[in-house]
């Protein structure tokens, strides 16, 4: 299923992107990754299917994510999820 999608750059580090559902809205992520994710900085807009090639993301899991969550977090290649979730939690 196609989705749309708005792309922001984090400023925490590079090759760091969050993809939301809706343009702007920063309400759907938790406040924990939000404070994370340093400056957001809007880089694009994109309509997804399944075929859309991506660099670094599979495109059925950020449609898949954005249809449950809202938001995709595209980590930066040598951060895994576990690592950043770690972090957040102290």
């Amino acid at each position: 299923m196609p989705a749309n999608c708005f792309i922001y750059r984090c400023g925490a580090k590079s090759d760091m992107y969050i993809y939301l559902a809706e343009e702007n809205d920063f309400d759907c992520i938790d406040e924990k990754i939000k404070s994370s994710l340093g400056e957001l900085s809007f880089a694009m807009a994109l309509n997804l299917n399944n075929d859309t090639k991506l660099v670094k993301e599979d495109p059925v899991k950020v449609i898949a994510n954005l249809q449950t969550q809202k938001f995709h977090l595209q980590l930066p290649p040598q951060t895994s999820i576990e690592a950043l979730m770690a972090k957040l939690s102290k």
